[in-house]
């Protein structure tokens, strides 16, 4: 069963169809959620990253659309799929309707839908006998700027970038912006460690605003060892690094075994794995 707008339907009849602004030209934006035992994790994030995102996007966000609300539609959906005591994966989508061209109809409303499946680990962890390669996808590049950040139903570069790594027995791929700099993995932000000295790439690159993003400069930030810094990587910095690790809400965070030539350790992401799943168990 799904969600639309409220009500719970089946898949077969979730009431999209080809005129949807969504599918037409992706003009929509998603949040995708992992929930535990019917908690949703870092709900506040994600739905402060929505209600900005829908800002930038000029969508008029309804007056219903309230924290409160979209939690309960959430876990209303997580409940009647027998999930909500189980770990799921959620995706929430929101779009402007239908009608209009490039510019929308004037008449047109915000829709969202809510889609779950389930996910077997409830809690973060990293098997250290797991191998992660990467390469750098160079065949498109992102813009820099918060547009390249919105977690917007366009992913033409994650999906190509996709199909590039699957077809070279990579992992993932690091994706690169129009200045040539690394701003974040196919489907995570990358952090660099070099002894004590942390750096992922700044929003102004282009990276997505991830919530784990977040969460990690929350933790490292705590450590005064520490020195974290938000400024742009360049590929040459990959190889001199200690550790490279991707993060996201799903996952957690997933250490880079190898690029290249390179071979990384994960022990400072172990660390950081045992201080996220902490703070987690804090907050259920």
């Amino acid at each position: 069963m799904i969600n639309f707008n409220g009500n719970l339907v089946d898949k077969t009849n979730s009431k999209l169809t080809s005129e949807n602004r969504g599918y037409k030209y992706g003009d929509a934006l998603f949040e995708t959620l992992k929930v535990v035992n019917g908690k949703i994790f870092f709900w506040e994030d994600h739905y402060f990253r929505l209600m900005a995102s829908m800002r930038i996007m000029r969508m008029d966000i309804p007056m219903n659309f309230t924290m409160e609300f979209l939690e309960a539609e959430i876990l209303k959906t997580v409940e009647v799929n027998d999930l909500l005591n189980a770990s799921a994966r959620v995706r929430l989508n929101v779009d402007r309707g239908e009608g209009g061209k490039y510019l929308p109809d004037t008449k047109t409303e915000i829709n969202f839908n809510i889609v779950t499946e389930p996910y077997d680990s409830p809690f973060y962890n990293i098997d250290s006998s797991v191998s992660y390669t990467v390469d750098l996808y160079k065949d498109y590049f992102a813009a820099p700027g918060l547009l390249s950040g919105l977690k917007s139903n366009n992913k033409a570069i994650q999906v190509i970038g996709s199909i590039y790594a699957k077809e070279n027995d990579y992992d993932n791929c690091l994706i690169l912006n129009t200045n040539k700099s690394v701003i974040e993995a196919l489907n995570g932000n990358l952090f660099l460690v070099k002894g004590d000295k942390i750096k992922t790439p700044p929003l102004e690159d282009g990276c997505l605003k991830g919530v784990m993003r977040k969460q990690m400069l929350d933790i490292l930030s705590k450590d005064v060892n520490l020195f974290v810094e938000e400024t742009s990587i360049s590929p040459f910095e990959l190889q001199k690094a200690d550790e490279l690790f991707i993060t996201n809400v799903i996952k957690g965070i997933v250490p880079i075994t190898q690029y290249r030539k390179k071979t990384y350790g994960s022990n400072f992401a172990q660390s950081l794995v045992a201080k996220l799943n902490a703070k987690l168990r804090l907050s259920m």
